[in-house]
């Protein structure tokens, strides 16, 4: 199965492994009820970017990326979300490594997303 969206940012299309990854971001950044048409679409983990990062908050993020994946997009199957946060440089950026199954062919991948902080 072919997936076909659009880059928000260039206007060009974007097709399966790059549609996926896009629609994950959208998913994970997304604030809950931000969309008027869709207030139940996105994630719990906007609201946490700005807590205290330890243990607690870790897991809620790790568990907030979980049911909105599940929830919003029914074309993969998570086998793994793992939160890292950046050094050096990169301090303050958070990542969410993903590893998933896509439903239509089997296939294994896996995703970095950034999902807070410095961009």
């Amino acid at each position: 199965m072919t997936w076909t969206g659009m880059d928000p940012h260039t206007g060009r299309a974007l097709r399966d492994d790059d549609h996926l990854r896009q629609s994950l971001a959208t998913i994970l950044t997304t604030p809950i009820g931000s969309r008027l048409a869709r207030r139940r679409f996105g994630s719990q983990l906007p609201e946490l970017l700005d807590r205290p990062l330890n243990g607690k908050t870790r897991m809620q993020a790790m568990s907030a990326a979980v049911m909105a994946i599940t929830a919003w997009e029914p074309r993969v199957e998570l086998s793994r979300v793992v939160l890292h946060t950046g050094a050096g440089a990169q301090a303050g950026q958070l990542t969410i490594d993903l590893e998933l199954r896509r439903r239509d062919t089997g296939a294994t991948a896996r995703y970095a997303l950034p999902v807070g902080g410095l961009a």
